[in-house]
């Protein structure tokens, strides 16, 4: 079996390494009629690009998308949509050094334990570059979500520590890290300063809501919507957790409190973060993700080689110290997959034509 392929009708395959070639995959089951062009999906790509951010690598990256195939005079076909991305800045003598050694933290043991080869540059399949891709086919689906009038926020809720109010998150995207709130921005650049200069990482928490959402979507017992989506979500490397609605805080409520009280005009509260019973009922769907530090640290870390010997490593090069804020539009674009996945199911192609 290949695990290079999300969704069942709205289909994203990728393919690529961090420092190979390059990146890209085949959308399959894209609606046809959709007005697309490369600038919309350039749009997406931007918000995740390396080099460009507080605390992010020093790689520089245009991360230029190519459209090879399924669009016709600005328009998806309805055929495969064929992308490539180049890499232009990949240094794998960077990774030499390190060829024949298992890094803490990285799938590096895993990968080589499974295939019995490695990519060892930058991590190869198992690298966060890898997300270029993922963000590719969100931004397509989003394009054709947003013509039925589903939207994305996307912002970081956590980072190092510290948590954001989530004041503004329309205009999120518009803020240094993502960032809801403006006043916490400067706690979190200090934050980021201080833990670079320590030569370490932090994590943090992101956030997603998509508005417009119809009741139906979700394919009871086992392709619930919010089972879905944590499988989404999971599936990025840095994610170690997922909630949904209210998410780990159900666990110190009463049901009196948890239960979301309808009315003749709607829900009062949100704690189901708009899934009931795994099917969406109609209110903002609110997933968050829960981001690992990143493990390419300066710091010496214990460790073995391929020959099972200790060694002490510290890890050099261009890295980033937190996996936020260029993995929120890698969040939000595998939320948007599967939402796009899960209107197809349940409205078929016929609901979903475009003008």
């Amino acid at each position: 079996m290949s695990g290079n392929t999300f969704g069942r009708i709205f289909r994203l395959t990728t393919f690529g390494e961090s420092h190979g070639i390059g990146l890209g995959g085949v959308i399959d089951g894209c609606p046809p009629g959709l007005p697309l062009s490369e600038e919309d999906i350039q749009l997406e790509l931007n918000k995740r690009r390396p080099g460009k951010k507080i605390g992010s690598t020093a790689r520089s990256e245009k991360d230029k998308v190519e459209i090879l195939s399924g669009i016709f005079e600005g328009y998806t076909t309805g055929t495969p949509i064929g992308f490539f991305i180049k890499n232009e800045d990949h240094r794998p003598r960077d990774y030499s050094h390190i060829k024949d050694i298992y890094r803490p933290g990285h799938a590096d043991f895993t990968y080589e334990a499974k295939y019995g080869i490695r990519d060892y540059r930058g991590g190869g399949r198992a690298s966060g570059r890898e997300t270029v891709s993922r963000v590719v086919g969100g931004a397509v689906a989003q394009k054709f979500l947003s013509l039925k009038g589903i939207k994305f926020f996307a912002y970081t809720k956590e980072m190092g520590g510290i948590s954001a109010e989530v004041i503004s998150p329309q205009s999120a995207e518009e803020l240094p890290f993502f960032a809801p709130d403006p006043s916490v921005i400067d706690l979190w650049t200090e934050r980021v300063e201080e833990v670079k200069k320590l030569g370490d990482s932090i994590g943090g928490i992101v956030e997603v809501q998509v508005h417009g959402v119809p009741p139906g979507l979700g394919e009871p017992v086992f392709d619930k919507l919010d089972a879905r989506l944590a499988y989404a979500v999971m599936g990025i490397g840095a994610v170690k957790a997922v909630e949904i609605g209210a998410g780990f805080e159900t666990a110190q409520l009463l049901g009196s409190q948890n239960n979301d009280p309808i009315t003749k005009d709607g829900f009062e509260s949100n704690h189901a973060g708009g899934i009931l019973g795994g099917i969406s009922n109609g209110q903002p769907i609110i997933v968050r993700a829960v981001v690992k530090p990143i493990p390419s640290i300066s710091i010496p870390q214990k460790t073995i080689n391929n020959k099972g010997q200790e060694v002490s490593l510290e890890i050099k090069g261009r890295h980033d110290v937190c996996a936020i804020p260029r993995i929120v539009p890698v969040v939000k674009a595998m939320v948007s997959l599967v939402i796009a996945d899960m209107y197809l199911m349940q409205f078929g192609y016929e609901k979903a034509g475009l003008e």
